[in-house]
């Protein structure tokens, strides 16, 4: 999934050169597009994480009947810039923290590009927290009750708003989890993409190419949504909670362990995986596709990206 391709070699004059780095913001561009087409499966888990709805049919059902199927698009806003803040960053940050772990010849190992996913993960979760909860606001939004919405009309009016009203304090509430499920996200997803492309390009079961670009996200998608279950639902819970010390990690964990059990924890799982497996396979089919326009752009003579 790399973003530089190396090892271009100048003929006659023995020298390596690297190939110029991809765009920096093609990796938001990729996971916005995807984003856009998943996003009511995305709605539906936030809801059922946060609301006491019992399960992915009967949340689309309650969903397109309180709000109709324009409901199915709510907190799209939030979600876009999401995608251009966290999603930019940590596709930026796992090419160059690839570079900065792995400086030696041969293919990076299995355990740097975990460590690389991680680095990445952590720099994206600082960055993308306070937008993380603009977008989890607004998507649960419409499942709570009258009293308990936070009206935001879009992710612009929202982020102001949540700036005026609770501070720049809002923009860390629930950076502990959201970051380490960021890490835990961007070491199963990225690096697991990474290793089943580059297995199955070892092992010769298929070439290059989109079939293997939807069987390596298949199974990135698979590990990165067991993985990080637990961080999502936590994270989740604590950003649309209300009152004094519901913004406590432990104390959240606390309350819903002891009405719901350990499996708490894994509640969602079905519309998280069904969610994330197709936004997975979008994100880096399309990443793909973009890097094959890039190269197509400057194979043509093209300077601009």
């Amino acid at each position: 999934m790399s973003m530089t391709k190396v090892n271009v070699s100048k003929e006659g004059a023995g020298i390596s050169l690297a190939k110029k780095p991809y765009p920096f913001w093609l990796g938001g561009v990729a996971a916005s597009i995807a984003a856009s087409i998943t996003h009511p499966l995305d709605l539906t888990k936030v809801r059922l994480q946060t609301s006491g709805d019992k399960g992915m049919i009967q949340s689309l059902r309650k969903t397109i009947h309180n709000n109709g199927a324009r409901g199915l698009l709510d907190g799209l806003t939030g979600t876009l810039l999401r995608q251009m803040t966290y999603s930019m960053t940590r596709f930026a940050a796992y090419d160059w923290a690839k570079a900065e772990v792995h400086t030696g010849p041969g293919p990076t190992p299995a355990w740097k590009m975990a460590l690389a996913g991680s680095m990445a993960g952590g720099i994206a979760g600082i960055v993308g927290t306070p937008f993380e909860t603009l977008m989890v606001r607004m998507q649960a939004d419409k499942a709570k009750p009258p009293a308990q919405r936070y009206n935001y009309r879009n992710s612009l009016q929202g982020l102001y708003r949540m700036t005026s009203e609770e501070g720049l304090s809002s923009w860390t509430r629930g950076m502990g989890p959201n970051t380490f499920r960021s890490i835990l996200m961007n070491m199963s997803q990225l690096a697991s993409y990474d290793w089943f492309k580059s297995e199955l390009l070892r092992l010769k079961v298929l070439e290059d190419g989109p079939v293997l670009h939807f069987f390596a996200s298949l199974g990135a998608g698979t590990v990165a949504t067991t993985v990080c279950s637990p961080a999502d639902v936590i994270k989740s819970r604590i950003m649309t909670a209300h009152g004094a010390g519901t913004s406590s990690t432990l104390g959240v964990i606390r309350e819903s362990f002891a009405k719901e059990g350990a499996m708490f924890m894994f509640k969602g799982w079905v519309p998280a995986w069904t969610r994330l497996q197709p936004t997975t396979i979008l994100i880096f089919l399309t990443l793909e596709q973009l890097k094959k326009g890039v190269d197509a752009y400057r194979a043509s003579g093209g300077s601009l990206i």
